[in-house]
């Protein structure tokens, strides 16, 4: 404030204010306008003196009286006041940049009152200029409090008609309330009274419908639906008394209802006992109407007992009847000659005739025994035929099945009767579970049993043992097939059939495992080196049984079959026994273990542990023949080999071997005179004894190459000492000529 109010430069004021000595600077012109904010109030504020200011109308040019004033009463804050503002407004850009141009401030201040002096006379003129229009603006808003005050009496007027209003209105609204009250429950009164009157009150129309109209038309059936609901109503309303009053009228036509619907399903039901009647349409037709039997269940409890009864013995006389109709009609299709007890694995067949027969095709007498030991197409019973339309007797009386074959047609047959009348008693006696259960087994109960003591009847004198486990697959087929349909019905049933099946497949299997034990070579017609009928029954049983038991495998089945293929070979070793040459022994081995392996294989997987069992057999007697064929050709120069390896690898270069020249130089000129004619020797041989082409060929080349691998030998001998000086060694034939007239039998077979 000081140094505004003064003339005096910033640097002299600073100066004066800290007591330094003043030295006036030299004038220089403003060069920019000090900034406007700098005010009297921005240099001394009220609020930091703490007290009541009352600046009054401040004259910006009587600095000197306002100076004294403020130093004789605050002189001590007023000059720490000064110096804080001072510094405050020295920060300023602006102060700063007046301080460095050297601005004077005096004639600044002056100019800056001269500006405001001209601002006050121009606002004063524009006062008096506009002082009319100042009053007439008076003059209206006195008019306009006038109106403001007339229009807020009104208002109030309009408030109170208002709150009498809003207590009208407030009258209203419970009156209306009271009657939309009044009006619910009246509509609620009118909506229980309609349905009670609905459901209590019997129109002449339904009396006319239940009475006249034929119960299978479904004016019919919705007039019986309509008859359920008021009787039940009348009976849960049975405390008023409209239902008093229409309790006669309703147990009338309860009774007539009865009557007709009675009536009607015993009629259905009898048409069963006609001869060829179709179940199935029956069934539909009263599953058309299932709900008449809901009505008498509901109604009349001993009038459904009747029906019941009666579908239940009706149904169940028709099923056994039919069934046993059926089954020995179809048993007089089985094929006249079938297996007997003679016809085990070790009994002898009547002519060689027939064992060729057996060897080489399936003949006519196999094909009506049922091919006792061979499956042949059997097996596709249980594969693509195991849901073939039923054996029609009419339409196969020319024809002629295996036993399994009329096994699969009954039983496929007994599946479809029980799918469609187990869904029939659901559906229509409305029963699930136990109680179904027990419903069906009322119906089927004769039935199953026939069909039970028949297949018992029948094991008890079959021997046909592929034809026994056709059987029992087919039995677990179709219980896998009610399984996956969801019927459960006949699980009791197949359970026994399996109880009756299994243990006679054991017993036959075993009365052939039994004639194998027994058999007495020396009892057996005359043997020769070809395939045994044992071994060619035995190859074709075990692939049979092997491929049936893949689907559903029985360990029991597996032990009597590894027991069975134990005593097979007992026997063939016996049989071979018999023949007094060592190599007749040997191919008669070979050609049994051949055969049996190749039929094994048609049906086995290689890798299974009865296959690789008889390759291992083979293939000892192939090399143990192989050794016994070479021995008439070449046994002197096998021999020597073996003998003279040993000596060699005892002694160091030869030293100490002895040489016996003449019996070496036999060798060489033997061998390269003869190996021709003992390869050609060997391979007639070869030719005459084995009856399986490719494994002659195997046998003869295993031969020659072990002849070779012995020659090689042979010369290796020749080459080290005390051999290679010999003069027998120029006679030694080369081993690519012998490999050469080697390939030569290369393709024989």
């Amino acid at each position: 404030h000081y140094f505004i109010q003064s003339n005096l430069s910033a640097e002299v004021c600073i100066s004066r204010l800290h007591g330094a000595p003043s030295v006036a600077p030299p004038f220089h012109p403003p060069l920019v306008s000090p900034p406007p904010s700098l005010t009297m109030t921005d240099l001394l504020n009220p609020a930091d003196l703490d007290i009541a200011l009352d600046l009054g109308n401040l004259d910006l040019t009587s600095r000197d009286e306002m100076i004294e004033d403020l130093a004789a009463n605050r002189d001590g804050i007023i000059l720490d006041i000064v110096n804080g503002h001072i510094r405050e407004n020295l920060e300023d850009e602006l102060v700063q940049e007046a301080l460095k141009t050297g601005v004077d401030l005096r004639h600044y201040s002056q100019e800056i009152e001269k500006e405001l002096a001209a601002v006050e006379a121009a606002s004063i003129t524009d006062y008096i200029g506009e002082s009319r229009k100042i009053a007439q603006l008076h003059q209206e808003m006195k008019q306009c409090d006038a109106i403001l005050a007339q229009m807020e009496k009104m208002l109030g007027t309009f408030q109170q008609d208002l709150g009498s209003i809003s207590t009208d209105i407030q009258g209203l609204q419970e009156k209306s309330l009271e009657m939309s009250v009044k009006l619910g429950n009246r509509k609620e009164l009118k909506s229980k009274l309609s349905s009670f009157l609905d459901s209590i009150v019997v129109s002449p129309k339904l009396v006319e419908t239940i009475v006249n109209v034929p119960v299978v038309e479904q004016a019919f059936v919705d007039g019986l639906h309509d008859l359920d609901k008021k009787l039940q109503f009348a009976e849960s309303e049975q405390h008023t008394l409209a239902s008093h009053d229409v309790a006669d009228v309703l147990d009338k036509l309860k009774t007539k209802a009865t009557i007709k619907i009675r009536l009607y399903i015993l009629e259905k039901v009898n048409e069963y006992k006609k001869p060829m009647s179709n179940y199935q349409v029956l069934q539909e037709t009263l599953l058309k109407y299932k709900y008449y039997y809901e009505f008498l269940a509901t109604h009349a409890p001993s009038v459904a007992a009747e029906i019941k009864s009666e579908y239940v013995d009706t149904v169940s006389k028709v099923y056994f009847s039919y069934f046993k109709a059926y089954q020995s009609r179809l048993i007089r299709l089985e094929y006249e000659e079938v297996p007997t007890k003679a016809d085990v694995m070790g009994a002898e067949d009547e002519s060689r005739r027939s064992l060729q027969l057996s060897m080489f095709s399936a003949t006519k007498s196999i094909r009506s025994k049922s091919t006792v030991f061979t499956l042949g197409g059997r097996d596709e019973l249980i594969n693509s035929q195991l849901e073939y339309p039923v054996i029609i007797p009419m339409h196969s009386a020319d024809k002629r099945f295996p036993y399994e074959a009329l096994f699969r047609s009954i039983q496929y047959s007994l599946i479809d009767n029980v799918c469609a009348e187990y869904g029939f008693l659901v559906h229509f006696f409305k029963v699930k579970g136990e109680r179904a259960q027990i419903l069906f087994s009322n119906v089927m109960e004769r039935t199953l049993s026939l069909l039970l003591k028949s297949v018992e009847s029948y094991m008890d004198k079959c021997y046909d043992c592929i034809g026994i486990m056709l059987c029992a697959h087919i039995t677990m087929h179709y219980h896998e097939l009610m399984k996956k349909r969801g019927f459960g019905a006949l699980v009791g049933f197949h359970n026994q059939l399996l109880q009756i099946l299994w243990p006679r497949f054991n017993y036959v299997l075993s009365l052939s495992i039994h004639s194998i034990r027994e058999t007495d070579p020396a009892r057996l017609s005359e043997l020769d080196t070809r395939p045994h009928f044992i071994t060619r029954r035995f190859g074709e049983f075990y692939s049979a049984i092997h491929t049936l038991n893949d689907a559903f495998p029985n360990d029991q089945t597996v032990r009597s079959m590894s027991l069975l293929q134990a005593e097979v070979e007992n026997v063939i070793l016996k049989m071979a026994a018999e023949f007094g040459d060592r190599q007749d022994q040997l191919v008669f081995l070979i050609n049994n273990y051949d055969l049996m392996l190749s039929v094994m294989q048609c049906r086995a997987a290689e890798t299974s542990k009865e296959v690789l069992g008889v390759q291992e057999l083979l293939n000892k007697r192939i090399n143990e023949y192989v050794d016994e064929v070479l021995l008439p050709h070449f046994g002197g120069m096998i021999s020597f080999v073996k003998e003279t390896e040993k000596k060699l690898e005892g002694s160091a270069g030869g030293a100490g071997v002895k040489v016996n020249e003449g019996y070496i130089n036999q060798l060489v000129k033997g061998f390269s005179q003869d190996y021709k004619k003992s390869i050609d020797s060997i391979n007639g041989d070869v030719m005459k004894r084995f009856t399986n082409f490719n494994n002659g060929t195997v046998i003869l080349q295993s031969a020659l190459t072990k002849m070779i691998q012995y020659y090689s030998r042979f010369q290796k001998i020749m080459s080290q000492p005390p051999y290679k000086s010999l003069q027998c060694r120029v006679d030694l034939i080369n081993i690519h000529h012998v490999m050469v007239e080697v390939k030569k039998y290369k393709n024989q077979f």
